[in-house]
């Protein structure tokens, strides 16, 4: 049986030509020598370069220290961290082995300097808190690995072309390989290695994606400066490769599905507040909702809510898939708020605020009511033994009772406390009556912390 040739559309070999030239990376390829050229004169990093690095990184580490996107973009913009990075994808797609011992001694130089830079200003810095745009670099995800790899395709093919454009500037941005780095000395300098490694894992996504994607894309162009290597070495390289591009990979998908998984309870619960949480004459002040713990805390002023109805509404918590989660209110122990009046924003806070600082400020007024009432125990305690000791010694005509602190050369830890006695006599007491004195005094006091002063 003779197959028959089914003959090709003239109108489909044309359309598909015309995808390929459209989308064709030779047709303004620069010369594989100016690639060449450009790509190795990027992994330099001495002189200038390093001055800028160190001057970028200090740029960068103040727009994080105050919160300013321009700033962090603008330090960016000047980074010459892409050169390195760009040469290891470069020496691997050519299998030259120099090249990529420089591009990684180069981009190791450059880490270094960044972290002690950024480490340094952070410890000198009188602004402490981490800020939003710190936040953002300690928790990296597998879509930084997107950006990551679709940055490094975009800045190769800018790389590689004859006209040069704004594409590896945007790359930069895009990629952020400063502000991790600079996150990463701020968890050093504050000690917080959670920030630190969070950080600096993101950075190492950029780097590994970035070089990744320009080795497929030098193994695409295949320029003529690609060494020749025996298949087994090849294959030793590809696996190594996949290796180091599935090990940086997996902690970013298991990040991913923690985003995600955190974004969906979030959204869940916003979802039963609205549906469960809204009261007539109660109102929601403050809301707090922890995924990780899976937490839902609350703030209510106006009329109490009874526990067998806040226990009823948690128990349909289940209904809207938050099974396992928590609910914690508070609320207020004045009833007699009007809900309806509080349409300013600033009074809600206001009463937000003191419906916080009511349970501390009630604990307060209890410890000095209690400090007052021992007070007035120790002056009728002072009173009963002043008539005791004139009692014992009719002579006595004055007792000043009073704690002080005493403090002697010699002594580095001065007494916390020590009862002082100052007695007027009518007549001298002999030593023996003032140790009998000092005696029933520790005594009858329970401290041996007795001072007596004989006027």
């Amino acid at each position: 049986m003779v197959k028959k040739k089914i003959p090709h559309s003239p109108l489909l070999a044309r359309g598909l030509t015309g995808l390929r030239n459209r989308f064709s990376l030779i047709k303004d390829k620069a010369s594989d020598d100016i690639i060449d050229n450009s790509l190795r004169s990027g992994v330099e990093l001495r002189g200038t370069n390093l001055w800028v690095l160190m001057f970028a990184i200090l740029i960068a580490s103040i727009g994080l220290n105050v919160n300013s996107t321009a700033v962090i973009i603008g330090a960016m913009l000047i980074s010459p961290l892409m050169g390195p990075i760009m040469g290891i994808g470069y020496g691997v797609g050519i299998y030259d082995q120099d090249l990529i011992k420089k591009s990684f001694r180069n981009l190791g130089i450059a880490t270094l300097i960044s972290l002690m830079v950024s480490t340094l200003y952070f410890l000198l810095t009188p602004l402490s808190d981490a800020q939003s745009e710190l936040l953002a670099r300690t928790s990296p995800t597998i879509w930084d690995v997107l950006i990551a790899f679709s940055g490094g395709l975009a800045g190769i093919i800018g790389a590689t072309r004859s006209e040069k454009s704004n594409i590896i500037p945007g790359v930069a941005i895009a990629t952020a390989l400063m502000p991790p780095l600079c996150t990463a000395g701020y968890g050093l300098a504050n000690g917080n290695w959670q920030f630190f490694f969070g950080a600096f894992y993101l950075y190492s996504i950029n780097c590994v994606f970035i070089a990744f994607a320009s080795i497929l894309i030098i193994w695409v162009l295949n320029p003529t400066h690609k060494m020749f290597v025996d298949e087994k070495t090849e294959t030793r390289v590809s696996r190594i490769l996949m290796a180091v591009v599935i090990l940086t990979l997996l902690p970013s998908i298991y990040l991913a599905v923690k985003l995600v998984k955190e974004e969906v309870f979030s959204s869940k619960a916003k979802v039963f507040i609205s549906k469960e949480l809204t009261f007539e004459q109660a109102h929601l002040t403050e809301l707090n909702i922890n995924p990780a713990k899976k937490r839902i805390e609350i703030a209510l002023i106006g009329d109490l809510i009874s526990q067998n109805e806040l226990k009823a509404i948690e128990a349909r918590m289940e209904d809207y898939g938050l099974a396992g989660a928590s609910l914690i209110v508070h609320q207020s122990k004045d009833n007699s708020v009007d809900v309806t009046a509080l349409k300013s924003n600033i009074v809600s806070e206001l009463y937000k605020d003191n419906l916080y600082a009511l349970e501390e400020k009630n604990k307060t007024i209890q410890e000095l009511q209690s400090e007052l009432k021992n007070i007035s125990a120790t002056k009728a305690e002072w009173r009963n033994i002043s008539a005791e000791l004139h009692a014992q010694y009719s002579q006595i005509r004055e007792v000043l009772f009073s704690e002080a602190v005493q403090w002697k050369v010699g002594e580095d830890n001065p007494n916390d406390k020590l009862i002082v006695l100052n007695i007027t006599t009518s007549s001298k007491l002999n030593h023996n009556d003032q140790y009998r004195i000092t005696e029933w005094l520790k005594v009858r006091l329970k401290t041996d912390s007795i001072k007596l002063i004989i006027d």
